[in-house]
Formats: structure tokens, C-alpha cells, sequence
């Protein structure tokens, strides 16, 4: 199985003057549930080279196992240094897509023409697509073959309101992720804040957060298994 995992290019918090970008764990912990399962992984973001690493992921309290091993794999790392672009990158290429949040995505991926097509390719030839936390922002513009709003009638979550509000961001983010897969159809749902909640649509699985991430690998590995 090849897999993309399409990271964000954007580092600025809107104008906090403050840094952000992809968040290390919801990178960190899927790329090594499809490392150990032999996955073949290819890296892209729309500047190509070294996305922004959101310094707050950074923060000791944020650490998890997968992110120690990270810190630790110097391959993972130079790997990460180097996505390519994404206007180089063809759907044709790939089995399936993921896409790590943190608040960069929201910027740059939701509003990529390339990720746009990207999404609407992979959904038209049967391939999962999977996003975690505010990830699911990147289905913003993505529409179904009948032009519908991809996300239209279909179980999804992501990024809540409410722990958008926790992190103080509600004014500072372009959209709330849970109002936009509202606004567009969506059947959104979610689990408390912080804990893991995945929703599997067919071949589209969304997580809430950063807890969510593992499982939502777990979650498209098992459709590949199943196909």
C-alpha cells in the first residue's frame, strides 16, 4: 500500500504575530501505525521542503511515545524535511491520503486548489481519505462528482467548537471546523473534549483532535484491509 500524508506550508497564527503550522503528535502517531504496518509513505505540502512544526506541539506536556520515537528516527525527520510539492503529486500514485491537523491547515490546505483536486480524485476512484482535528478543514471547497458539498449527508467530525474556544482561538482561526462541516451537510458528531472519536463514512474517516490520530490510521488501515 502507498500512502500520502499531505502536511500544511502555513506558519502564522492569523495576526497574533504567533507561529503555527502541522501539530508533531497527529503526524507522529499515524506515521508510525503505517510504518510498523509496512505502509509505503510519501510526504507532500504545498511549498514542498519542511513544513512548520506548531511550537506548541513542541511543548514537553504535548509528548507522547510516538513523538518521542520521532525525536529519535532520524530518517522519519529527514523524510519530513523534504516533502514534495504538491502540485507535483498525482492521485494516480497513491492508494489512499491523510492529513495531520494543527492550525495551519485551516489556512493554506483548505484553500488549495491541488489539495481540492487532490481529495475530489482520490473520493472519485475509491480511495480513503482520512483527516484528524482541525484536518477535516481541508474538506472545505471539496465537492462530490454531482457538485454536491463532498461532505453532504455524510457522518463526519473534527476540530470542536468547544475546544476551539478552550484554546482561546475562535477569533483568530479563518472558520470553525465544526460550524464549516456543519454549514456544508455534514453529519457532525463528537465525543468529549479531548478524547479520541473517530467516524468512518465509507472511505472518509475524520478524528476530532489530537487524541483521535491513532486511531484514525488504525481506522484507514482496516478499509484497505477490508477492500
Amino acid at each position: 500500500m502507498k500512502l500520502l500524508m499531505v502536511l500544511t506550508s502555513h506558519d502564522q497564527l492569523g495576526n497574533t504575530g504567533r507561529k503555527t503550522g502541522f501539530w508533531l503528535e497527529e503526524f507522529a502517531a499515524p506515521y508510525y501505525v503505517f510504518k510498523d504496518a509496512g505502509v509505503e509513505i510519501a510526504l507532500a505540502s504545498p511549498k514542498g521542503g519542511q513544513p512548520p512544526l506548531d511550537p506548541k506541539s513542541d511543548d514537553p506536556d504535548s509528548q507522547t511515545d510516538a513523538t518521542r520515537r520521532f525525536k529519535s528516527d532520524k530518517d522519519a525527520q529527514a523524510a519530513l524535511a523534504s516533502t514534495m510539492k504538491l502540485s507535483t503529486v498525482s492521485s494516480a500514485g497513491y492508494d489512499a491520503v491523510f492529513y495531520p491537523g494543527g492550525h495551519g491547515p485551516l489556512w493554506d490546505l483548505a484553500e488549495d486548489p491541488q489539495s481540492i483536486a487532490l481529495i475530489e480524485a482520490m473520493v472519485a476512484d475509491g480511495k480513503p481519505v482520512a483527516a484528524v482535528c482541525h484536518a477535516p478543514g481541508v474538506l472545505r471547497h471539496t465537492k462530490a462528482q454531482d457538485g454536491s458539498p463532498l461532505v453532504q449527508g455524510k457522518a463526519v467530525t473534527g476540530f470542536a467548537n468547544s475546544e476551539e474556544e478552550a484554546v482561546g482561538l475562535t477569533q483568530v482561526v479563518p472558520f470553525l471546523v465544526e460550524d464549516m462541516l456543519k454549514k456544508n451537510g455534514g453529519k457532525y458528531s463528537k465525543g468529549p473534549d479531548w478524547q479520541s472519536h473517530v467516524v468512518v463514512a465509507g472511505n472518509l474517516i475524520t478524528g476530532q483532535n489530537p487524541a483521535s490520530s491513532e486511531a484514525v490510521a488504525k481506522a484507514l488501515l482496516a478499509t484497505q484491509s477490508a477492500a
